[in-house]
């Protein structure tokens, strides 16, 4: 157990004091901000400071544009709970731990706001510019963008990213008027959240208008193809539709997600008059590539005894980096460079995140976007520390450089193993067997399985799931959840099963007793 001193000081550089669950009280916000003790508590403010300094600066590009927005699209004042957004993902975390995250999630957030900024700027919905909107290609959130990076005189934007994607994770409530907007259209209740609430964004025409084309993906299930139809007829813009194969390890299949991407590129040339740079992008790719292997780093020390980085501030920041940046901005690189130098520095000494690691364990399936900062909570209460998340072990070749038609294979090795695709597609082997070699490479007691009760392809496994962790030793912890829609399973009942499986299943008890239950459900 963590002992706090008379001064306010932990023992322990990792992890907090007790009475986590005292700052909520039930309301939108928590009541208080955590105090970190003096060191870090500064720290935290201060890096607050330079964010808010940071916003408004990207504001100030253009101020009535942004005003304009705020008054035109419901999602957008979401994001004015942003602030509560990272303090939920740093709860609990001291010294290296907290500095690593809040570098990773304060770029993250710039990086989202300058997004909304370039989305206001050409949206014609509120009289943005349509010189810029006509060099915007939209994609679907899904899709990656390192395709962009051969067109540098052209902006690639994540359509849905801003409105739904990131807005949900934010906002636990925000999605519920999208949901049933969608419904009450006749879409059936059991289509997956997440492209529902993208249809019902669409049907409530709150996407702003811009674009020169758009992107589409074929993800893995019949909700997407659903919602990339409503988006077609809302958008009226020339659509390419980039059909990688599903069966993705097949060799045959290789040369056929080649000439899709080769055709995409095509595309994206006759409709914007631009044309490839092999330059520019080999460069953005040589820096992905340092990426990965930073990335692989932070996984090579997570496996070891003294794991650095845990929960979601590992995994969320490699999913945005893998989608949403792409090598494209310095930025992100340099901050990898500091984080891997802060976990470098921790391992060395043979100092693990936590002195309270009770359990190893992985996340696995799809997570709940309401309840992003899950794993951090499992953490603090259990000791369950999360070493990594099934949605972001996704494509880790290394591009090559030098030849374009094997660069064009690597890139199409990438996008065939996009978010959520790369462990639904391609046969049970990518979903059951990879689970247990991932297991044995991170050397996990125990899995914090997801259970999306919308997803029919996770739903066909579960008895297999059970059947071969009862002969591997693994304990399966099932966690229901409907992705965008709090309503269906609440925070709360969320928690309760992992309570309940370390109470009656563990015989354990809490690390801290105010983490067990607590009322969020109005939360953001």
């Amino acid at each position: 157990m963590i002992k706090v001193s008379k001064k306010g000081k932990d023992n322990t550089e990792g992890k907090a004091a007790k009475g986590l669950g005292n700052l909520y009280g039930g309301g939108l916000a928590m009541k208080r901000r955590e105090w970190r003790g003096v060191k870090d508590t500064m720290y935290d403010y201060g890096r607050w400071l330079k964010l808010y300094g940071d916003l408004g600066k990207i504001a100030m590009q253009s101020p009535v544009q942004l005003s304009k927005a705020l008054f035109r699209y419901r999602w957008m004042s979401s994001y004015i709970s942003a602030p509560a957004f990272i303090d939920r993902h740093t709860i609990g975390l001291r010294g290296a731990q907290l500095k690593m995250s809040r570098l990773q999630w304060d770029l993250v957030m710039k990086h989202g706001f300058e997004t909304i900024t370039t989305l206001a700027k050409a949206d014609q919905n509120i009289g943005g510019s349509k010189k810029l909107s006509d060099k915007i290609v939209l994609f679907d959130e899904m899709m990656m963008i390192q395709i962009m990076c051969g067109f540098p005189n052209l902006i690639g934007i994540p359509y849905q990213l801003m409105p739904v994607f990131m807005c949900s994770e934010i906002d636990q409530q925000s999605m519920i008027t999208y949901l049933d907007s969608i419904e009450n259209f006749g879409l059936p209740a059991d289509v997956c959240p997440l492209p529902a609430a993208e249809a019902g964004c669409a049907v409530e025409n709150d996407y702003p208008k811009l674009g020169k084309c758009f992107i589409a993906s074929t993800m893995p299930c019949d909700g997407s193809v659903m919602t990339t139809s409503y988006q077609d007829r809302r958008l009226g813009l020339p659509t390419y539709s980039l059909t990688l194969p599903v069966r993705y390890l097949d060799p045959e299949a290789e040369e056929c997600a080649v000439e899709d991407i080769k055709g995409c590129i095509r595309f994206i040339e006759e409709q914007t008059g631009e044309k490839f740079d092999w330059d520019a992008y080999f460069a953005c790719m040589r820096r992905f590539n340092e990426e990965t292997e930073m990335e692989m780093e932070k996984w090579e020390i997570n496996r070891t005894p003294y794991p650095q980085l845990t929960g979601p501030n590992l995994a969320l920041y490699r999913m945005y980096l893998y989608q949403v940046e792409g090598g494209r901005d310095e930025r992100f690189l340099d901050v990898y460079k500091k984080v891997m130098k802060l976990m470098n520095e921790g391992y060395e000494k043979k100092r693990p995140c936590s002195k309270e690691m009770r359990h190893r364990a992985i996340v696995w399936s799809c997570p709940a976007h309401y309840y992003s900062n899950f794993s951090s909570w499992a953490e603090n209460c259990w000791g369950i520390n999360v070493l990594l998340d099934m949605e972001a072990m996704n494509s880790v070749r290394i591009f090559d450089c030098e030849d374009k038609e094997q660069s064009l294979k690597d890139l199409a090795h990438l996008y065939e193993r996009m978010t959520m695709r790369k462990h639904t597609n391609g046969g049970y082997i990518n979903l059951l067997d990879e689970l247990w070699r991932v297991c044995e490479y991170f050397n996990v007691d125990m899995v914090l399985m997801y259970s999306h009760i919308s997803c029919k392809t996770m739903a066909g496994l579960q008895g297999l799931f059970e059947d071969q962790a009862r002969e591997r030793g693994i304990r399966l912890i099932w966690i229901e959840h409907d992705l965008l829609d709090p309503r269906t399973v609440s925070r709360r009942t969320m928690r309760g099963k992992v309570n309940q499986y370390m109470r009656t299943v563990m015989r354990e008890e809490p690390l801290d007793p105010t983490l067990e239950d607590f009322e969020d459900e109005n939360n953001w």
